[in-house]
């Protein structure tokens, strides 16, 4: 049968790929525009996703294009330093 053997003919990737999904709040991301810098993703602020030290402290503002999930081995750094930071007073 004619076509029975052809394989589809699937669409070229596109050039611009759609808004990235924001993450749920408290998930841990990584900025990489700030030397992979761990932060808990607080919300979307405009064009901008807000992040914060896992410790607390003061949110920055990253463009979604620079975030990516943090690894399980980031995620547990970022956490690790926070409760020694707290062992030695430095945080509530």
């Amino acid at each position: 049968m004619d076509g029975e053997n052809v394989r589809p003919i699937n669409p070229p990737p596109s050039d611009t790929p759609g808004p990235t999904p924001a993450p749920a709040p408290g998930t841990l991301v990584v900025d990489t525009s700030h030397a992979d810098r761990v932060g808990e993703f607080r919300g979307v602020a405009g064009p901008y996703w807000s992040l914060r030290p896992v410790g607390g402290g003061v949110e920055w503002e990253v463009e979604p294009r620079h975030v990516r999930p943090a690894v399980l081995i980031e995620q547990l750094r970022a956490r690790t330093a926070r409760l020694n930071a707290r062992s030695r007073g430095e945080v509530l």
